[in-house]
């Protein structure tokens, strides 16, 4: 595995900073005082007379408590909470999915077997808005190899939101995911239409098993009359020589202006000469991607 966040450094990890920066922001969205103090009674609960009774019913009751509302993060926070976890996404969190993350860093973890059994019993019982939490924490979780299975089989939901709180604006996946799991929840991603460009580590984790299922997947597509999520040649340019590289020819001669771009933004990370060539098709798009204005991240941005 190919992992942006190592173990030991999710172990080193300040997680009181990133509760007290989550906490801060928790509470100057609540203005009910009777919400404000549910939360801190909580808090207080877990860290000194920690039980199972207590996290599951206010997990339960969270979103009662504290309301659903956006957090509403700003730029600086989303800067903020990247500095304190590379990869940590809050900015699309909600006030009672971001109680429920601080409730499961408050519970004591010194005891990992006491730790993971009680929050596998919470994965078991919650219902899709507490599943949604459970996976955004994933990686601010003490003892992270041990999700590894549950986040595994959190894909295999047929409910999309479950399924994107792990894929999407969460760094766990390419931390601890095999690439097996890995290409599956891209290929899954594609299926059920959730935005490839917020997979965490898509170039890092590309791979040449997953270039050739992307490349089946488009056939597929293309042998329905079916448009091709561009975002999908961004896993393949590394690995496109042969049929691959015709795929890449055939999109690059498109008449979208966009398909031109993925295409060539693929061919650009390409290192086979015959695949690098097929940028002269397209002059000005590869002076763009040279002098830095044409990116994935501005892609996607443009073209979501």
């Amino acid at each position: 595995m190919l992992a942006s966040v190592s173990s030991s450094t999710n172990a080193a990890l300040n997680l009181d900073s990133v509760s007290q920066r989550l906490h801060s922001w928790l509470t100057a969205k609540i203005s009910d005082n009777t919400a404000g103090h549910w939360l801190e009674q909580t808090l207080l609960m877990l860290r000194q007379q920690p039980s199972e009774t207590t996290l599951f019913s206010r997990f339960s009751t969270a979103s009662r408590k504290v309301g659903k509302a956006d957090l509403s993060l700003t730029a600086q926070d989303a800067t903020t909470a990247h500095q304190l976890f590379p990869g940590w996404s809050p900015i699309h969190w909600s006030t009672d999915q971001a109680a429920r993350t601080l409730m499961l860093l408050a519970f004591p973890a010194s005891d990992a077997e006491r730790y993971v059994a009680a929050l596998e019993k919470l994965f078991s019982a919650a219902d899709v808005a507490e599943q949604v939490a459970l996976y955004q924490s994933l990686p601010l979780l003490p003892h992270p190899e041990c999700w590894r299975a549950r986040a595994i089989e959190g894909l295999r939901s047929n409910i999309t939101a479950v399924f994107n709180a792990i894929a999407l604006n969460n760094p766990y996946p390419a931390a601890y995911f095999d690439e097996a799991a890995w290409n599956q929840m891209v290929l899954k991603a594609l299926f059920v239409d959730s935005r490839l460009s917020q997979i965490q580590g898509l170039e890092v984790r590309a791979n040449a098993t997953l270039a050739r299922m992307l490349s089946d997947y488009a056939h597929e597509r293309w042998a329905a009359g079916r448009t091709v999520n561009p975002q999908l040649w961004r896993s393949l340019g590394p690995f496109a020589q042969g049929d691959l590289r015709d795929d890449l020819a055939r999109v690059i001669a498109s008449e979208q202006p966009f398909e031109q771009e993925a295409a060539a933004l693929a061919c650009a990370s390409a290192t086979a000469p015959e695949t690098l060539a097929l940028l002269d098709q397209v002059p000005t798009i590869k002076q763009q991607i040279a002098a830095g204005q044409l990116t994935w991240d501005s892609f996607s941005t443009t073209h979501l």
